[in-house]
């Protein structure tokens, strides 16, 4: 881990100066941890909260739940299945209603919806996935996010491959996927696939990376330019995914396991959440058939999780990867994580969304962070107020007007706003 911090520049050392101090403020108190099963609630006045400003906050997020059908299937075929192979091919489930959790000084004040319903959380699913990749950093699996990933990633062989009589057309045809093997796609770091910067070329799981939210010229969808890695920002789920099964490679063994052992079971989540993949992400890692999973509900799957636990994840990121005693995620990866990325600045590593400009949300520090998907799902983090909220299915177009509402119910945002 001193090899990450020593990577660490004097200049992202200073701009994240602000919130590193105040994390060091947070810890120097008795910092409460929930324990698995039981979260302690306070009133809002216990910790510096107003309960009327609170309760409209909340009304407000109730009032501005999203459009979006709750049957996510149908929802899906509204959006992402108008795109180029936008088939879906992994599982979807239908939504529940507006909910949320509001955590004070690590207690929760205040609660609404259904917040033990397990729900698609589309993007957010992101957040999950690049913390599996950061346990390995930190335990040394991977050396460095500088390092290339193509030395990682073996041959991948998907499952049923073989399994079958090969027809004389097919005679040739890879029955292995080598997803780093062009000469653009063998430079691209780690660190390019964390902030959507790789600008990776090729096809996975069906899907091409150019059919993925597709812009510009159709007829150069596939042959146009690649831009070096590192220089380009584009929100891509196809990439997303082939770090998904480079982690796996890195691994050897399913990311939900990876997680559930190093993350979610350390600060005590529910057993109630679950990470799909695709109906043909399946490979033979091993000897065993291992399910590829994706890190987002583009076409379905992802992470399916309740409020409770999303917020447990968000009390994390807030405390710097610290739990109680035990460093879950490392201060230097928390650092890196939320360093912004020179090409998206309010972009660290998926899915750290930083308002370090406040045009994202203007009423919010530009210490806040979220970790964000599509519904929205939103689980914003606040180190300024000690505050973590998780909000579900409310109109991302609202999202800034509730957050001024809940930083309004705060003693330092009431004064503010007086």
């Amino acid at each position: 881990m001193s090899t990450l911090a020593a990577r660490s520049s004097v200049a992202v050392a200073l701009a994240l100066a602000p919130t590193a101090a105040l994390a060091q403020r947070a810890s120097s108190r008795d910092v409460y941890y929930p324990p698995p099963n039981a979260w302690e609630h306070r009133a809002p006045r216990q910790v510096g909260m107003d309960s009327t400003r609170l309760a409209d906050a909340i009304a407000f997020a109730v009032a501005h739940e999203s459009k979006t059908p709750r049957n996510l299937e149908v929802a899906h075929f509204q959006t992402f299945g108008r795109e180029p192979f936008g088939d879906p091919i992994g599982p979807f489930k239908e939504r529940g209603g507006s909910t949320g959790i509001v955590v004070r000084r690590g207690y929760v004040v205040a609660e609404w919806g259904e917040p033990d319903r397990v729900d698609m959380t589309f993007s957010a699913t992101k957040s999950f996935l690049s913390s599996t990749v950061g346990v390995a950093v930190d335990r040394g699996l991977i050396h460095a996010v500088t390092d290339t990933v193509r030395p990682y990633v073996a041959p991948t062989v998907v499952l049923g491959a073989g399994a079958k009589v090969r027809s004389a057309e097919r005679i040739g045809e890879a029955e292995v996927i080598q997803p780093f093997e062009s000469a653009h796609d063998r430079t691209i770091t780690w660190d390019d696939l964390l902030r959507q910067t790789s600008d990776w070329e090729g096809t996975l799981w069906g899907k091409p990376e150019w059919a993925d939210r597709p812009t510009g010229e159709p007829s150069e969808w596939a042959t146009r330019p690649r831009k070096a890695p590192g220089t380009a920002y584009e929100y891509n789920d196809v990439r997303v995914n082939v770090l998904a099964l480079a982690a796996l490679n890195v691994w050897r063994r399913p990311l939900p396991q990876v997680l559930a052992e190093y993350v979610m079971d350390p600060i005590g989540a529910s057993r109630s959440w679950r990470w799909y993949g695709y109906d043909n992400s399946w490979v033979v890692l091993d000897g065993q058939a291992m399910q590829s999973v994706s890190g987002g509900g583009h076409w379905g799957g992802g992470m399916f999780i309740n409020a409770r636990d999303m917020a447990r994840f968000g009390y994390l990121t807030l405390r710097r990867g610290r739990w109680r005693d035990r460093q879950i995620l490392s201060e230097a990866w928390v650092r890196m994580a939320l360093t912004p990325t020179k090409a998206q600045p309010t972009y660290g590593f998926m899915n750290w969304f930083l308002n370090t400009d406040r045009k994202q949300w203007p009423s919010a520090p530009a210490t806040a962070f979220a970790h964000l998907g599509n519904g929205t799902n939103m689980i914003y983090v606040d180190p300024e107020h000690d505050l973590v909220v998780v909000a579900r299915w409310i109109e991302n177009a609202s999202i800034d007007e509730f957050l001024k509402r809940v930083l309004a119910a705060t003693a330092e945002g009431a004064s503010a706003v007086r």
